[in-house]
């Protein structure tokens, strides 16, 4: 898959571009370019490096460049100045011929108001790509099948956009998208004209085919709420610059300036972050089977339980109140065996399905993989802290 970088990308809308794109360079804010010279920043030096085989969210209000931005990519609009590399190959260098063939072959377009031929059928719809490619009739209508079962369309092959609901249509745009197999997939606000509960199906369905696909997704929202989610990394842009780069948990509990954080303040942390964000190591490792000795261990910390591990396998949680009824009764016997592993989270489930089982815990939680490997602890505190941290620093500055 592909890895493409901006490199200092500067759009200014306009009849005489170049005339303002020196004020800009220096630093002159858009509003005052705007009035003096009638001249739009659309983009202001912006430099991003989007990972191949990951999901980049771009985010931003109306007028935010977002869009802008995202049609530099294949060219649909030109930059003023900077550079654009896919692999390393500079897309603004592409003549006309190469550039049409790049559009073909290598990126495809996922628009908001799906962008389908209402004279052409689902099937026709979704294979017109491999028929600009001159690609046999037969095999395109067999790949472009292949790509409408996918996306949950099995039966509609020989419908009409208009005989569609608006998340079905979607649908299609997506099998139509994915059907010439490009490495990078750009969706321009892509759900948002979408009923909320379609739009949730509709993201869903795009994770779960990211996850079979692994290709490079770029997609505009003005939806924190779903950048957050789908997004592996997400920059959010203001007035053409950027103020942030980051992954969803940066964004959330770092956010770099008040206009982000204006946009993360009603976010619900419990639906966004994963346990491994919150889970810390563990406050004492025992890694002795000799009872005596682990009581030793445990004297010595400040707290009065401990995690067992036989080298780097996890055996449970012990406490210094049975260790202790251990040595009294002088019955010999192994930490190993009394270790009791209680409830267990794993590491990438989003905080709101583990909180049942971390507040009824008595001690902090042990995080596994999916391979049921030991990977931290998450405690009540640690959970509550980054829950409510944005609150109270809220009721911090209204005080």
């Amino acid at each position: 898959m592909a890895k493409i970088e901006v490199e200092n990308v500067y759009k200014i809308f306009g009849d005489n571009p170049e005339k303002a794109l020196a004020r800009a360079q220096a630093g002159e804010g858009k509003d005052s370019i705007h009035a003096d010279t009638g001249h739009t920043v659309g983009l202001h030096d912006i430099s991003l490096s989007m990972e191949e085989s990951k999901t980049f969210v771009v985010m931003g209000l109306s007028g935010s460049g977002k869009s802008t931005l995202i049609r530099h990519l294949n060219r649909l609009i030109e930059p003023t100045a900077g550079r654009i590399l896919v692999d390393g190959v500079d897309v603004l260098s592409l003549n006309e011929g190469d550039l049409r063939q790049f559009r073909r072959t290598k990126m495809a377009m996922v628009f908001q108001r799906f962008g389908l031929m209402p004279h052409r059928t689902v099937i026709h719809n979704v294979a017109y790509g491999l028929e600009m490619q001159g690609v046999d009739k037969r095999i395109r209508q067999d790949k472009a099948a292949e790509w409408i079962e996918t996306v949950g369309l099995a039966g509609y092959e020989n419908s009409y956009p208009s005989q569609l609901s608006g998340g079905m249509q979607q649908r299609v745009g997506l099998a139509r998208a994915l059907c010439g197999d490009p490495e990078v997939l750009l969706m321009d606000e892509a759900f948002s004209a979408l009923d909320p509960l379609i739009r949730s199906g509709m993201q869903d369905q795009l994770i779960e085919l990211q996850e079979k696909l692994n290709k490079t997704i770029v997609f505009i929202t003005h939806d924190l709420d779903e950048a957050l989610k789908l997004g592996d990394k997400i920059a959010i842009l203001k007035d053409g610059r950027l103020s942030q780069v980051g992954n969803p948990e940066d964004i959330l509990l770092n956010p770099a300036d008040d206009y982000v954080a204006a946009f993360v303040r009603d976010v619900n942390r419990a639906r966004v972050l994963t346990v491994d964000v919150v889970m810390r190591p563990p406050r004492l490792r025992l890694t002795t089977e000799n009872i005596d000795a682990a009581l030793r261990e445990l004297r010595g910390s400040v707290a009065d339980y401990g995690y067992v591990f036989d080298g780097e396998k996890f055996r449970g949680i012990v406490t210094e109140e049975n260790l202790m009824s251990a040595a009294k009764a002088n019955g010999g016997g192994s930490v190993y065996d009394m270790a009791n592993i209680t409830d267990t989270v794993t590491a990438d489930s989003v905080l709101e399905e583990a909180l049942p089982t971390i507040l009824q815990s008595d001690h902090p939680v042990a995080v596994v993989d999916d391979d049921g490997e030991f990977r931290g602890v998450i405690s009540k505190q640690q959970l509550i802290r980054v829950l409510t941290e944005h609150r109270e620093e809220e009721s911090n500055t209204a005080a």
